[in-house]
């Protein structure tokens, strides 16, 4: 095993407290974890604060908590540099960059790790879940799970591709969408949708942001939406969506705010052979998705769900960043105001993304 001498016995974790309903979060020390032989121990720069944080730290998804787990730190999107290496471990060395996903592992050995539903593998390892997530400054990741960062993606930018671009991609592609496809995103001003806008753009899609406020708005535009819809300006969104989208609607619409799936349907119009992917998580049992069966056979509209990205969507992720076609979304925090910026996103105050740098 190799190691970088100056590795602390204690680091700095954002640790949730009270978990459920009432949750907050505080900055907290606690031990650096030990690596085993097929182990990477990953000194973290940066880590994202996603929506499905406050999922899992409120335990509205209906699966077992955080605590059920031993886990107190949350968070799955995190690249930092690798500090020490096991024994077995050939594809990392001391001083890469290295990026952790929300899947920590899986078992490679089922049909869906065999094919291109690995984050489907029901022995798959949630970060931040079912073990210690990137709010945690020095965490250990299976080597040969965790993502290589290439040179010239900053942290800032790279982290939030872990889980939000990579999750956009993989829904981009698997919509069948083509250059030229009217791309809805309602709730696109948010972390994950905002990454889909920029996708969507690079691969030739002519995107549509439906959301609300002055700061979504500067900020879909200038990260490629050709059009943005301020449903609290306007007296019928799908309306004007589809207006917008040659008069007949969307190609495909991809629902990344839970709130938007009540509506998600009628941003396709008339349009025949869309698709609506869902993207975001929504609490148990609080919305329902549905619409008149014979709707779906005229139209011949698709509804279909994604999770997240596999390692090779991230590594596509990360190579439009390298390319310059993904910038930054972020607005970045210091470890010590990772409670607010939490607080923040519970509040829906965030326009993009927050990222946290432990340095």
């Amino acid at each position: 095993m190799t190691c970088d001498t100056s590795i602390p016995s204690h680091c700095k974790a954002g640790v949730v407290v009270n978990e459920g309903p009432n949750f907050h979060v505080e900055v907290q020390t606690v031990p650096v974890p030990e690596p085993g032989p097929d182990d990477i121990l990953i000194r973290l720069r940066a880590t994202g604060i996603c929506s499905s944080d406050l999922h899992l730290m409120q335990g509205d998804l209906g699966m077992p908590p955080m605590s059920a787990f031993g886990v107190r730190s949350p968070g799955h999107e995190g690249v930092g540099e690798v500090v020490q290496v096991g024994a077995n471990v050939r594809n990392f060395k001391v001083g890469d960059r290295a990026g952790v996903k929300p899947l920590l592992d899986t078992c490679g050995a089922c049909e869906l790790c065999w094919g291109e539903r690995e984050m489907h593998c029901p022995n798959g390892v949630h970060t931040g879940l079912m073990a210690t997530g990137t709010y945690q400054q020095y965490i250990v990741s299976p080597a040969r799970y965790a993502s290589a960062i290439p040179a010239g993606v900053p942290d800032e930018v790279a982290a939030p591709i872990m889980c939000s671009a990579a999750t956009m991609y993989r829904s981009l592609v698997e919509s069948g969408l083509r250059a030229g496809s009217w791309a809805v995103f309602p709730g696109g001003g948010g972390g994950v949708g905002i990454q889909g806008v920029q996708l969507a753009r690079a691969m030739g899609m002519r995107p549509i942001v439906v959301d609300t406020g002055a700061s979504k708005r500067k900020l879909a535009l200038e990260m490629g939406a050709e059009a943005f819809v301020d449903f609290k300006e306007v007296a019928d969104a799908a309306a004007a969506v589809i207006a917008t989208a040659d008069g007949v609607g969307a190609h495909g619409v991809f629902v990344t705010a839970p709130a938007a799936y009540r509506s998600a349907l009628s941003l396709v119009g008339s349009r025949v052979g869309a698709v609506v992917m869902c993207v975001g998580l929504a609490p148990k049992d609080s919305v329902t998705l549905g619409c008149d069966p014979n709707a779906l056979i005229f139209k011949s509209l698709s509804v279909k769900g994604t999770l997240v990205g596999s390692r090779r969507d991230v590594a596509a992720a990360l190579d439009f960043a390298r390319r310059g076609q993904l910038k930054q979304i972020c607005e970045v925090y210091p470890l010590d105001r990772l409670p607010e910026a939490v607080d923040r996103l519970r509040k829906g105050q965030v326009a993009g993304r927050m990222v946290v740098k432990f340095d």
